[in-house]
């Protein structure tokens, strides 16, 4: 099952620029991310500048609900970083996903600053790209360690999982193995015809399936 968006679906503008050391960047971002609401990927030497469009946050945030509903139902705990920057110097890559979290590794971070320079990246990060990206996003978190990664092109949703360095597609979650593929499109669907009632029905389908 694919989701059909419209037709000619933007869902983000983008700025790439290329050969910018890693001052460089540094300088630009500082220049320019207090004054719009654009976000940066950075690697190695490739500076991607990238301003959400509402098909783009729609999406990001009807995937965070998916999410915040599967942690609460299953009883767990999480902590939501957001589009917060991860940077990584000593690899010469940065990035600001649409949502990041830390599942799995919850303990270690929850009463404190992330500290990427000691602490483990976040265990799952969802990027929407509707648009074309010129940065390998798969190769970029990968070299983060990044153990679950989500992509979602407005009609394909690919779960990745990191193998000995490299993602891996998988046809479930490895955080939420109770979820298939067709649920997040179904709930997706649902939703953006009516958020709330899609919400109040995957709920109860959660539940359901914890109980069984």
């Amino acid at each position: 099952m694919l989701l059909q968006p419209p037709p000619k679906l933007v869902g983000e503008k983008r700025l790439t620029f290329r050969d910018l050391d890693w001052h460089a960047f540094k300088q630009i971002q500082s220049l320019l991310g207090d004054r719009t609401r654009a976000r940066f990927t950075y690697d190695n030497g490739v500076l991607e500048i990238t301003m959400p469009l509402e098909g783009h946050e729609r999406s990001a945030r009807l995937i965070e609900r998916f999410i915040l509903i599967l942690v609460v139902e299953m009883g767990r705990k999480m902590k939501t970083m957001g589009s917060t920057r991860l940077d990584r110097e000593d690899l010469v890559k940065s990035a600001e996903p649409d949502n990041g979290y830390y599942i799995q590794n919850y303990a270690l971070v929850a009463d404190r600053e992330v500290d990427l320079n000691v602490d483990p990246a976040p265990d799952l990060v969802v990027e929407v790209d509707i648009t074309h990206t010129d940065i390998n996003k798969n190769k970029l978190y990968a070299s983060m360690g990044v153990p679950e990664f989500w992509r979602f092109n407005g009609r394909v949703w690919r779960i990745l999982e990191l193998v000995d360095g490299d993602y891996v597609d998988r046809d479930r979650s490895p955080t939420f193995p109770l979820v298939e593929k067709t649920d997040l499109y179904q709930f997706l669907e649902a939703a953006f015809i009516d958020e709330v009632a899609a919400e109040i029905d995957f709920r109860q389908w959660a539940r359901q399936q914890i109980q069984a």
